[in-house]
């Protein structure tokens, strides 16, 4: 690496992206230290043009990926996956058995096929393309000779889909979501509401190819090593999200998740609104109910109160409210605003209201007096509603699944025929798995598809600087399919062969 230091201006861009941390900014000028692969990852993004390579370098270089890394002695690639040891690049891993995440990924598929013989965890990866997989290993099943191949697939059309259980409102659809990282950096957009939940969408090619698309994928690969980040919502509020743990809306962290829309809860908990109060709201961002209206009111003989709420009527007792920051995701802050009219001959003196959010967090309890709704303590059958309410809640958490194509290059290391390989899948023939875990295949072209973070051992997931995600794919099929499909025979092993190999080396770290 070459530095025209009089360029630099200690914006710290370099700092925030290098892979391997050697780079840090001191008084406002650059420094490199030992460890540098000339990943080129600073020289992308430096604004002052303060990088340049040289090419006559010792050094030698890692062909498993487009990045070439040059090598230091005794140092990991930019992936940290492949060592230079005493001149060789090696995979610095051994190969995992299906049998060490089972656990994990949970249940496998039934059949034949519904395991992989060997998982593509520690393999390596197949670049440049044409060449075969790391692994494709051969084995009997059920009597019938199956292959399995496994390799560490890159895959730059990625990025994840983030689940965060909230019912509070994050904003409309389609905003853009932003990370702080030397700048304001968009890494993704709020996609829509999934009965209680919010989906992000984060990553994904036009974004891991935009100008901030190394923040990005760094970003998430933050999140799926199980760090909390923080990102904002544009016109929204600020989310820290941390994988399996309750999210936080600008700093409120939100315990429970709501068991149903406000129709929902009113049909479900029905027999306890009854004895409640005389009439029962339930705000909620998706639809309202309004339980004297609702079929469920007129199910147990409630009759019609006097109370009628603002909103848009959908149908007998469901109304949508507009959201904001208020109870239930709406944009009511005061439950009373939620009134829009009373007829008294119907509301007698006396009568009680209680008004609710789904999950029961936010509650208040009134009676009619002198024509007006006033606050009061609630009965003793009233709490009964809220605590049996807030007992039917879940705990919330976030979750993610990755989303990706193995439809490209990552197919020539199973064969020389690679639309043979994506036919065969959709066919069923090829049984893919990533990690050991199941995936859900998208029908149509290309192999795209969808996996529970969660299942995927922890550690087994890379960050490339091109960028991209490194991701352990298995295709298991009969030996027959793989004659078929034009696949590498030439690199054919026994299974038995290779878990002789796995079983003389160090177990791998504990999870």
């Amino acid at each position: 690496m070459k530095i025209e230091i009089e360029k630099c201006k200690g914006c710290g861009i370099c700092e925030e992206v290098c892979p391997l941390g050697v780079i840090s900014v001191k008084e406002r000028k650059v420094q490199v230290m030992a460890g540098c692969v000339d990943c080129k990852t600073c020289l992308r993004v430096c604004p002052e043009g303060v990088f340049s390579f040289a090419s006559d370098d010792e050094r030698p270089v890692c062909t498993h990926c487009p990045i070439m890394c040059r090598i230091p002695a005794g140092t990991f690639g930019a992936c940290k996956r492949y060592l230079n040891e005493t001149g060789t690049i090696v995979r610095k891993a051994r190969v995992h058995t299906y049998a060490e995440v089972a656990q994990i990924v949970g249940a496998a598929a039934s059949g034949t096929l519904g395991e992989p013989l060997l998982t593509g965890i520690g393999s390596g990866t197949t670049y440049p393309d044409f060449i075969p997989s790391p692994f494709i290993v051969t084995g009997i099943r059920d009597g019938i000779d199956i292959v399995t191949v496994v390799t560490e697939a890159p895959l730059s059309y990625s990025g994840m889909k983030l689940k965060v259980d909230t019912d509070l409102n994050l904003g409309q659809e389609g905003k853009k979501v932003f990370v702080k990282r030397k700048g304001k950096r968009h890494i993704g957009h709020l996609c829509t509401e999934e009965y209680g939940s919010k989906i992000l969408s984060l990553g994904g090619i036009n974004i891991l190819t935009s100008k901030d698309g190394i923040f990005a994928a760094k970003v998430l690969f933050e999140f799926l090593q199980g760090k909390t980040i923080k990102v904002d919502i544009e016109d929204g509020p600020t989310l820290e999200v941390t994988l399996g743990k309750a999210p936080a809306v600008d700093g409120q962290l939100q315990g429970k998740m709501r068991v149903g829309c406000g129709s929902a809860t009113t049909g479900l908990f029905a027999a306890y609104m009854q004895k409640a109060a005389d009439e029962v709201i339930v705000l909620d961002g998706h639809i309202t109910g309004l339980f004297s209206e609702h079929p469920s009111g007129h199910y147990l003989g409630k009759k019609r109160s006097g109370v009628n709420i603002v909103g848009r009527k959908s149908t007998e007792g469901r109304y949508f409210l507009d959201k904001g920051t208020g109870w239930g995701g709406t944009d009511i802050h005061a439950p009373l605003d939620v009134i829009k009219e009373i007829d008294l001959e119907r509301c007698p003196e006396g009568m009680s209201l209680m008004v609710t959010e789904t999950t029961g967090r936010n509650f208040a309890f009134y009676r009619m007096k002198s024509g007006r709704f006033q606050p009061e303590t609630p009965t003793g059958e009233a709490m009964e509603f809220i605590r049996v309410l807030q007992d039917s809640c879940e705990e919330s958490r976030v979750s993610a699944v990755f989303a990706a194509g193995v439809g490209g290059s990552a197919r020539a290391g199973v064969t020389k025929n690679p639309i043979k390989l994506t036919r065969a899948v959709h066919e069923g023939k090829v049984s893919i798995t990533i990690g050991g875990a199941r995936p859900f295949i998208f029908p149509g072209g290309g192999i795209n598809f969808l996996v529970d973070v969660e299942r995927i051992r922890y550690g087994s997931i890379y960050l490339s600087p091109t960028p991209s995600f490194v991701l352990p794919v298995e295709y298991t099929m009969t030996m027959e399919t793989f004659q078929e499909i034009g696949g590498h025979l030439e690199a054919v092993r026994p299974v038995a062969e290779v878990l002789g190999e796995i079983a003389e080396t160090e177990p791998p770290a504990p999870t």
